[in-house]
């Protein structure tokens, strides 16, 4: 596969991955390597398991974070993450993808998003922490450990999905981590919006 991608100025975001020709839907954009294990989670961690954390060599660890993104990720035979086009990208548009399909928690960065994207959370997060359409959405390119700890924990996922989702006592899952009302705080409604 020949190198599509090179390294640009992303006006406010620092630097950023552009595509230097198009790639198609469902296409590697990027192939990623690791460099070296992590013992925890941080900012320019990946995590590529439940319980592991990686740091990716070559420019993986410069493609920015969207709500909206144009890629999502794949697990390669070596452990690392492939950078997938989820739509059509055009020579010149800057690669993309969400932090959240790679990690289970995000609370590293405080600042507001910086996206722009019409989509926007406000505040790049973790999996866990999406709306269930928003999960949906990004079906097939996210890593699988993520949708694994879901499945491990339904009612927890269905009751912090309320506001997108039937509420978990209406199709008939009791949580005892749910709230009494059944919905979300205002802080869950707000976010998953």
């Amino acid at each position: 596969m020949d190198v599509g991608f090179e390294l640009r100025s992303a006006q406010d975001k620092g630097d950023g991955v552009f595509a230097i020709r198009s790639f198609q839907m469902g296409e590697t954009v990027m192939v990623g390597v690791v460099d070296h294990e992590v013992d925890r989670n941080h900012a320019h961690a990946s995590q590529v398991s439940e319980e592991r954390f990686v740091v990716h060599g070559g420019m993986v660890p410069k493609v920015n974070h969207s709500c909206e993104p144009n890629c999502g990720i794949r697990l390669n035979s070596s452990g690392a993450h492939d950078f997938v086009a989820r739509k059509p990208i055009a020579a010149g548009q800057e690669i993309t993808y969400d932090y959240a399909m790679r990690n289970y928690s995000v609370e590293y960065f405080a600042a507001h998003c910086r996206c722009g994207s019409p989509r926007c959370r406000d505040r790049i997060t973790g999996w866990k922490d999406l709306p269930a359409q928003r999960k949906a959405d990004y079906d097939g390119f996210v890593a699988p450990y993520l949708t694994d700890i879901d499945e491990r924990n339904p009612a927890g996922y269905l009751a912090k999905a309320s506001s997108v989702l039937m509420p978990a006592h209406r199709i008939g899952i009791q949580s005892s981590s749910s709230s009494s009302s059944g919905s979300p705080s205002s802080s869950e409604a707000s976010s998953s919006a």
